[in-house]
């Protein structure tokens, strides 16, 4: 029975899943003043980057991600991955970071992986083209596929920060680990996050299996249905509470 629902919503098989077709945001239009020398950053000036970083508007934070040379994952990527979907969304998903294929597009979630994540938000009647936006805890492609190390991640913090003030999601969809451990300063499993309504700076947050562990951990795809289960229910419970707020 769980087989039959799971190739209703398109998450069985991997393999008949069609091609993302990756989309872009609109930009602000507004004219802005980018804040400048932020590419080479020593540890001093941390704090006076992220702070600058935290008055930028889109326009502004994409340049800065673009031209970022603050860890040495800049060295070798092609070009940097900012992000993807609507700009005022209520749902947000954050991988780790991109891969050769995202790499090579510019776009984030375009490989198998990406395949995968846009039949899990069509399981939930969304796509990446409303209210949703997809992103990474890291900007730039790791050589070999490695898990973003720490200093990685730091360097793109106030980047992914950035956005989700910009965004100002009503919910956080974790998608992997290294999504979680960041966005919860927390070292737990997937397996003892799953299930439960966590909180990053104050919005609702709740961690599944990232798509490229489901490519290689198939029988684990119905565990991810009842975590989008619980997405849903979540959401609604959210906007109920808002609702009621206004009334």
């Amino acid at each position: 029975m769980r087989e039959t629902y799971l190739k209703e919503m398109g998450l069985w098989p991997v393999w008949r899943l069609r091609s993302a077709t990756p989309q872009q945001g609109p930009e602000s239009a507004a004219p802005v003043e980018v804040v400048s020398d932020l590419k080479r950053v020593s540890p001093q000036d941390l704090v006076g980057r992220s702070a600058a970083i935290q008055q930028m508007d889109w326009q502004a934070l994409r340049q800065s991600v673009a031209e970022c040379a603050a860890c040495n994952l800049s060295e070798f990527r092609q070009q940097t991955v900012f992000g993807v979907g609507d700009q005022s969304a209520d749902w947000l998903f954050v991988g780790e970071a991109p891969g050769a294929e995202e790499d090579a597009s510019g776009e984030p979630f375009v490989g198998a992986s990406g395949q995968l994540l846009d039949n899990m938000l069509r399981s939930i009647k969304l796509n990446r083209r409303k209210n949703v936006y997809i992103t990474n805890v890291v900007k730039c492609h790791p050589v070999g596929n490695h898990d973003p190390k720490t200093n990685e991640a730091t360097a793109c913090e106030p980047y992914l920060k950035r956005q989700i003030t910009l965004i100002q999601p009503k919910l956080i969809v974790a998608l992997g680990a290294v999504a979680a451990h960041r966005l919860l300063n927390t070292d737990e499993s997937i397996a003892h996050l799953r299930g439960a309504v966590h909180t990053s700076n104050g919005i609702p947050l709740i961690v599944t299996y990232h798509p490229a562990y489901l490519l290689r951990s198939p029988q684990d795809k119905a565990k991810v249905w009842d975590d989008l289960c619980f997405a849903v229910k979540t959401m609604n419970d959210v906007i109920s509470v808002q609702d009621n707020e206004f009334n």
